[in-house]
């Protein structure tokens, strides 16, 4: 899910694609290292990518390549079906636990196709998910390949890793508010863009910001861009290869009482092939309030945000439907 940002920067802004610069890359399997030093390092690493630039890739993540494939795989089938089939799975209800659209109503929505659907816990959602194609919902038990319910599952390990890291990097803890964590939501949007054409908008998923503690991202090919806040213009993410996207949501921005910022993003269509992207967002249950942690207020910086769950996200959102301009953030703010 993600929202409209009210005054940030628009399609207008210049872009740094004919020479963008180095994006940090993480190696996280530092993160399991013996060597204090190391892991120290890491997760300064981490903090200061979350703190400059909101943004950053993972690669030694854990997850194998052909999981990453299979995914993908997945994912590019259930566009390939007829549009009967993908229908069935159509509602203008966004609190479906399965939901197909393409780009029509929600205003960022340029020119995609998209799936959404909860994956955590699996064992709650996988019977919503698509039986079409049948490699899409297989139990991970019975996985000859490994494909989307895998994926699902290993990104949400990636996701819990790197929560940590940034509690930590904020100085209150790997263990803060470990079990609400836990047994948070994790909401895959399924994305399809097309290739573009001399007729199409460049511009698969206006700007936005992800509501979210933190979104994980898996991409075909490039057409991902980010606001590089020093510049004030988009910034091109490069297609690493085995690299996962990781930039922080809405909810990490109040968690952290303004200490690192939401990113900004967007989708632009690729010249040379259609693009399938996944992201994987991840923060607290549907009705788990988010709140600025109490270590991270004091006299000198009091709370700059109202505590809000994914609930209350998705109440903004329908009361909003008709506003393209409508900002989450920007209600929560004090």
């Amino acid at each position: 899910m993600s929202d409209t940002s009210k005054g940030i920067p628009q399609e207008q802004l210049p872009s740094q694609e004919l020479h963008p610069p180095p994006m940090p890359v993480i190696n996280l399997g530092h993160l399991s290292l013996d060597d204090p030093t190391v892991r120290s390092r890491v997760v300064n690493d981490i903090a200061k990518a979350c703190r400059d630039l909101g943004y950053f890739q993972v690669i030694s993540h854990g997850i194998s390549q052909s999981v990453m494939d299979g995914a993908i795989e997945a994912a590019s089938e259930f566009f390939k079906l007829p549009n009967e089939i993908k229908k069935e799975y159509a509602s203008d209800d966004i609190r479906q636990p399965v939901r197909y659209d393409t780009s029509s109503k929600d205003g960022i929505s340029m020119s995609r196709a998209f799936l959404k659907h909860y994956a955590h816990p699996l064992c709650d959602w996988l019977q919503y998910w698509p039986q079409q194609p049948p490699i899409y919902r297989q139990a991970v038990s019975s996985l000859k390949k490994e494909y989307m319910a895998k994926y699902a599952v290993e990104v949400r390990v990636v996701a819990l890793k790197l929560m940590e890291a940034i509690l930590e990097g904020l100085g209150i803890g790997k263990e803060y508010m470990h079990e609400k964590f836990e047994e948070g939501l994790q909401l895959l949007s399924v994305n399809c863009y097309p290739k573009v054409s001399q007729s199409d908008t460049s511009i698969g998923l206006a700007a936005h910001s992800d509501y979210g503690l933190l979104t994980i991202l898996l991409t075909s090919c490039q057409g991902l861009e980010v606001v590089d806040r020093s510049s004030n213009s988009w910034k091109v993410v490069q297609q690493l290869p085995h690299a996962l996207h990781v930039h922080v949501g809405d909810h990490m921005e109040v968690l952290s009482n303004g200490r690192i910022k939401t990113v900004v993003h967007r989708a632009v269509l690729n010249p040379q092939e259609a693009r399938i992207s996944l992201a994987s967002i991840h923060g607290f249950a549907l009705h788990e309030k988010v709140s600025s942690a109490k270590e991270l207020v004091d006299e000198e910086n009091p709370q700059k945000y109202k505590e809000s769950s994914f609930n209350d996200f998705l109440e903004h959102l329908t009361a909003n439907m008709d506003n393209r301009q409508r900002n989450f953030l920007e209600s929560l703010r004090m």
